[in-house]
């Protein structure tokens, strides 16, 4: 065999080329891409020369090799990229989509709805507590929630517990001024002297006293006790919780307007309300009138979060607001009426829930109530004089504001505010209505007809105002103004703020007429006054009248140790669980060792005697003769000395004037 015949296996590398058969980029054999055929046959490279080749070829394949895998590598993390971008967006829509379709279901039946907003003026709408919430960009595609503010009033604050805090004070201290101004200088009249002698009885003498009267008031009488104890029986002392019951009320006012419609609203209502003749009059007042408004505003307030965010301390704390209501006036569980129309909307709104537990807050939390309005309803009579007519009900916005200047705006916007508080307007229109309509309806049984009962429907017409005032300053500082939002806002606040101005300007007089004695009080202090500078060791004090004046100089002189004897009390309240004395049945006897009496009068006629029983007046006149007559407003302050001694009298006949009237 010819060696030449047959080429060298791995001396030119065709051999080694073969055996790699791989393929070049292009798509051909490596070797035949990168050698020629027949270079080596023709001897035109050395052997060391195709070593090198091979070498070239190889790194060469390694590298196109690298840059094909990154590559690959680079185009797979690019769409691994996109894919994880759109899911992630995806999964954003999903939790848009959800949370908007949870606002809906919880708020749907407990949030005003607009359909009158005028388009692009209604704006994103922020969360409760301020932004949107957590995850949140723009509002997801599809039909738009209905706006809960007021056209022109913006979003809606945030702040979360420092807003709520700040909403709540600011129109509490507003209240405080006029409320605590003077709050000592207008004297008790007989309901507070009522006040003051069921407060200052013991506790076993205070259980006889609510057998036959008052029983309804026992959980006030109770807490004043309690109070007075501490604080003592000065005019300003026990007027400092109906005080701040009052103050707080104007606070709370604020927050439920504001979770009920917006701060502005909230705000506008509270400052409005604490500039009310009848917040100052009844603010300073012993009784427990303030604390019902306090009461009805609080449970308003819990109910509308238990159905806005639902859990079960909400509703618990609601259920322990509803006693709080009768235990401060029965004519205020009338709310309820009110209460009932929100949760029936909440239920048509979608909450399953709501309908369920109102039932059973409302009915444990009458349970607590009923006892004592079943026993009540034996004691109507105390109040049976009562009987409204046709005035009475004319006047009661006047009676129950304080003064006509103020009644009629407040009003006059209160029903305008109804066109514009969309849901919310039924409700408050209930509220407003149905306690006064159904007191007035059965006034001849309940005897319940009176604006001070029914002081609690106030703050219902001071919210329905201020939902027209932001309603109303909204076209005029909304997109119409052609302002920046900022500036919108901001002259929206300045309408808002003229408005409570004005309605301050035209609240000042009734404010000052609600710090001085109501017309036709007697002045008791003075008397008490004069008595002091001029009294005698071993003087008596009897009355006439029928303005309890027994209780009412029981109270003025009850720091003075030299005080006149109550010569014709034969039985003391105490001993009869009332709030009256029982007067002596045999007079003569019991003024027997009287050498002066100071008569204290009330009488609309004039006469002196006319206002005490016949026999009393005779005994009085035959034995005593009238020395000096002092006349002060809607009183007659008499000085009597004894004409003559009388003889064959011994003892008192059972006298009880050396009793203490407090045990």
């Amino acid at each position: 065999m010819n060696r030449t015949s047959h080429p060298v296996g791995g001396a030119d590398g065709y051999g080694d080329a073969e055996t790699f058969h791989g393929q070049a980029p292009g798509g051909q054999h490596a070797a035949t891409a990168a050698v020629p055929p027949g270079a080596a046959a023709r001897g035109s490279a050395p052997a060391h020369a195709t070593a090198t080749t091979a070498e070239q070829i190889q790194q060469a394949r390694h590298a196109q090799a690298h840059q094909a895998h990154q590559a690959h590598a680079q185009q797979s993390h690019q769409a691994q990229q996109a894919q994880q971008a759109q899911q992630a967006q995806q999964a954003q829509q999903v939790r848009q989509a959800e949370q908007t379709m949870q606002v809906r279901q919880v708020r749907q039946g407990d949030r005003l709805l607009r359909r009158d907003d005028p388009p692009g003026d209604q704006g994103a709408r922020p969360d409760e507590q301020g932004g949107r919430p957590e995850g949140q960009g723009e509002r997801p595609e599809g039909p738009e929630e209905p706006d809960e503010t007021p056209d022109g009033q913006g979003e809606r604050p945030g702040g979360g517990a420092f807003g709520t805090i700040l909403v709540f004070l600011v129109p509490t201290l507003a209240a405080l001024v006029p409320i605590t101004r003077d709050i000592g200088e207008r004297q008790l009249w007989r309901d507070e002297h009522a006040t003051w002698w069921a407060a200052t009885l013991s506790f076993h003498d205070l259980s006889l006293l609510i057998r036959s009267i008052d029983v309804v008031f026992t959980p006030y009488y109770v807490l004043m006790h309690l109070w007075i104890s501490v604080a003592g029986d000065s005019e300003t002392a026990m007027r400092i919780p109906g005080a701040a019951a009052m103050a707080a009320s104007a606070g709370l006012l604020a927050l439920l307007g504001r979770r009920m419609f917006t701060t502005q609203v909230g705000l506008i209502a509270g400052l409005a309300f604490a500039v009310i003749p009848a917040v100052t009059r009844y603010g300073q007042e012993i009784r427990p009138y303030a604390f019902a408004v306090a009461a009805v505003l609080l449970s308003t307030l819990l109910l509308v979060r238990a159905l806005d965010r639902p859990s079960f301390k909400v509703w618990v704390a609601y259920t322990l607001s509803v006693p709080l209501i009768g235990w401060s006036h029965l004519a205020s569980l009338a709310v309820l009426g009110a209460h009932l129309v929100i949760v029936v909307l909440a239920r048509r709104g979608g909450d399953r829930i709501a309908g369920w537990a109102y039932g059973a807050a409302g009915t444990l939390g009458m349970a607590f109530v009923f006892p004592m309005a079943l026993q009540g309803s034996g004691q109507s009579g105390q109040i049976a004089w009562n009987n409204p007519t046709t005035k009475d009900l004319v006047e009661f916005p006047k009676n129950l504001f304080g003064s006509w200047d103020v009644a009629l705006p407040v009003m006059a916007l209160g029903a305008l505010g109804l066109f514009f508080a969309g849901r919310r307007a039924l409700p408050l229109a209930v509220w407003i209505v149905l306690p006064p309509l159904a007191t007035y309806v059965t006034a001849a049984q309940l005897h319940l007809f009176l604006p001070r009962y029914l002081l609690f429907t106030l703050p219902a017409w001071v919210l329905l105002a201020a939902v027209a005032v932001g309603r109303l300053a909204g076209p005029v500082a909304g997109a119409r103004a052609g302002s920046g939002a900022a500036v919108r806002r901001g002259l929206c606040w300045v309408l808002a703020a003229a408005s409570v101005a004005g309605l301050t300007f035209q609240a000042l007089p009734g404010i000052r007429e609600a710090r001085v004695n109501a017309l036709g009080e007697p002045d008791f202090r003075g008397a008490a006054r004069y008595i002091e500078a001029r009294q005698k060791k071993g003087d008596g004090i009897v009355f006439s009248g029928e303005l309890a004046e027994r209780r009412a100089m029981d109270y003025e002189l009850r720091d003075d140790a030299g005080r006149p004897r109550d010569w014709l009390m034969y039985r003391t309240p105490q001993e009869l669980g009332s709030f009256g004395a029982l007067e002596c049945p045999q007079p003569a006897k019991c003024l027997a060792k009287a050498e002066r009496l100071w008569l204290v009068a009330t009488t609309q006629d004039g006469q002196p005697f006319t206002g005490m029983p016949k026999t009393t007046a005779a005994a009085i006149q035959r034995s005593f003769r009238i020395v000096r007559t002092e006349k002060l407003t809607s009183l007659r302050l008499v000085l009597l000395e004894r004409s003559r001694k009388e003889t064959g009298t011994t003892g008192s006949g059972g006298d009880a004037g050396d009793r203490e009237v407090h045990t």
